[in-house]
């Protein structure tokens, strides 16, 4: 399957006001005021500084790969992040600290790793977007998150007018979240990485993945066989942007996996009946994180269901809400309270949106 996480066409300086749906891999969005490229962090400074004092701050857009943009789009700027390449900034025997441009596509870098022989980020391989996007939401997949590599992140702070880098702990990442992702205040300018100088994976954490590399949970395989074999779970869950496939027009996973506590989980035990077991992995403090798909799967809203407006949900995996090529933004928020609200009556379970909702919400 082909592979186009890189982002989608750009041009240098103002673009086409109604493109914002060239720049999102839903293919959604409306019109924005204006459009504009930043290629370099100089650059996404200054147009950053340059709206405030028109007093039009600007919506950052990158990858595009978990946002949902209104119909209605944005009245404001859109500020285009295309800054490129990485750098190590610190060595030693065994680890490197790499500093990533946040237009960087995050692929070609966990590629360029891979052939490096750094290890710590092999498995979120095949994930589109850019760098400078994964802290925002805490990206994982497959047993890895970006915090278990992060060593600082660089920010431009709107609200001080500075530039600098935050800690981890300043960054204050959660499942699938941090302190960026829904405030406007700080906009990511580059993330530094400290990875192993070490031919084999980390320890792989994910049974799935483990399975399909014939080995054992907590075993270590070399990383090149741990990247391919990432993206081939990936492309089989349409996971893999590909422009021909529609089931890949997507966000990803739409609902982020629902999290209890013990008493919350034994009444979904008691809602779930006979239809089995929900599939769950315990957390810190007792809390348990349970399958979205499953709860989804077992409300009744199976791969493929769908296609009002346009939109439907995957054929290959039923955490992906698709554009299927004349779809609209309100067509798919309609799909996914549909699914909410049915995921509630069913098992009481609230589930809540992964991507970012511009100027629109559930």
């Amino acid at each position: 399957m082909p592979d186009v996480s890189a982002e989608p066409p750009t041009a240098a300086g103002p673009l086409d006001p109604r493109a914002l749906a060239d720049f999102t891999t839903l293919r959604l969005g409306g019109p924005a005021g204006q459009v504009q490229t930043a290629e370099n962090t100089d650059q996404i400074v200054q147009m950053v500084r340059a709206t405030a004092r028109d007093d039009a701050p600007a919506m950052i857009l990158a990858g595009g790969s978990n946002v949902v943009i209104a119909d209605a789009g944005v009245p404001g700027p859109v500020i285009l992040i295309r800054s490129r390449g990485f750098e190590i900034v610190e060595s030693d025997g065994d680890h490197v600290v790499v500093r990533v441009a946040a237009g960087e596509p995050w692929d070609e870098f966990v590629a360029a790793t891979v052939d490096a022989g750094w290890s710590g980020v092999e498995c979120l391989s095949g994930i589109p977007g850019s760098a400078g996007a994964t802290p925002i939401q805490n990206v994982g997949a497959y047993g890895q998150e970006v915090t278990d590599t992060i060593l600082g992140v660089e920010v431009y702070d709107r609200l001080d007018d500075t530039v600098r880098r935050m800690a981890p702990a300043e960054c204050r990442f959660a499942y699938r979240t941090s302190i960026f992702k829904h405030s406007d205040r700080w906009v990511v300018l580059s993330v530094d990485f400290r990875l192993a100088r070490d031919p084999r994976s980390a320890p792989l954490r994910y049974a799935e993945l483990a399975r399909a590399l014939g080995v054992g949970p907590g075993d270590r395989v070399p990383l090149a066989e741990a990247r391919a074999a990432v993206r081939a779970l990936r492309a089989g869950k349409g996971m893999v942007l590909d422009p021909a496939d529609h089931d890949t027009w997507s966000v990803g996973s739409f609902f982020t996996n629902p999290v209890l506590d013990a008493a919350a989980f034994e009444f979904l035990r008691a809602r779930a009946g006979g239809v089995g077991e929900p599939p769950s992995w315990p957390g810190p403090g007792g809390l348990v994180k349970i399958s979205a798909a499953w709860l989804i799967d077992k409300s009744g809203f199976t791969k493929g269901y769908g296609g009002r407006g346009g939109v439907a949900i995957s054929g290959k995996h039923t955490l992906a809400l698709t554009n299927r090529g004349q779809g609209s933004t309100a067509a798919l928020l309609d799909l996914a309270r549909e699914i909410r609200d049915g995921v509630h009556e069913r098992f009481g379970v609230t589930l809540h949106p992964e991507p970012v909702l511009v100027n629109c919400a559930l």
